[in-house]
């Protein structure tokens, strides 16, 4: 029996790389969507459109998964994983790059969940994952609004899943701590990146991709009447 679509955004790297590796290998068809196109196509992964996605920009999203749609069939499963963030002190950091953050952390999360949520009601069945973060749950210095997307991807997802849960569809927030992957890149504080890795070092380093990777196949495996509807996971030695 083939298995059905899975969408992911932010599918060029870190968490987004592994999970498509992840379902890929259990035999999904999946549409990769990111901005950097070359980083999709050298996945190299069978079954699977690549396409060039700005997530803020709502009807690029709608397009893209409709033309995976139009080859591989309903998505059964949506990755909201395209994440940015930028860190800075509250008196320092442009804001600009507070908007950056609600238009891709917030508004293209929303997109995302406009373009298949409809479907997956008529059909009662569906599997949304919002990637969030521990900064979703709690503050931390120099992460204010970073800390407000992420808690808002929280307030969205527990919403969301309310609003769906009759109609068999589950909604899943993943929180992780400190990963291994380039979302640090984003920061422009070189103050800021330098102590969050000697952050990281303190406690023995983050905790890799494909520990999310792993986590989400787990949650989405399990029957379709059992929704776990949040996951936190961090380093052991993450204490906050």
């Amino acid at each position: 029996m083939s298995k059905p679509l899975v969408v992911i955004t932010g599918a060029s790297s870190g968490i987004g790389e592994a999970v498509a590796h992840q379902f890929s290998e259990a035999g999904h068809p999946l549409l990769l969507i990111a901005r950097r196109l070359d980083r999709l196509e050298a996945l190299n992964l069978p079954n699977t459109l690549c396409r060039k996605v700005d997530v803020t920009k709502r009807e690029e999203v709608i397009a893209a998964i409709a033309e995976a749609e139009e080859v591989y069939g309903p998505v059964d499963c949506l990755v909201n994983n395209a994440g940015l963030m930028q860190l800075g002190s509250a008196h320092e950091q442009d804001p600009t790059e507070w908007d950056n953050m609600i238009d891709v952390n917030l508004k293209g999360m929303l997109y995302g969940i406009h373009a298949v949520i409809g479907k997956m009601r008529e059909r009662k069945h569906g599997t949304i994952f919002n990637i969030s973060s521990v900064a979703g749950i709690k503050g931390f210095p120099a992460h204010m609004a970073y800390c407000a997307t992420k808690f808002g991807v929280h307030g969205l997802s527990e919403t969301l899943r309310e609003e769906v849960s009759n109609d068999s569809v589950r909604v899943v927030t993943i929180a992780p701590g400190a990963v291994e992957t380039e979302l640090l890149g984003h920061t422009t504080s070189d103050e800021v990146i330098s102590g969050y890795e000697d952050w990281k070092k303190s406690i023995g380093g983050a905790i890799a991709a494909k520990d999310i990777a792993d986590s989400i196949s787990f949650a989405y495996n399990m029957p379709q009447n059992v929704c776990i509807r949040e996951l936190v996971i961090s380093a052991t030695r993450q204490p906050a």
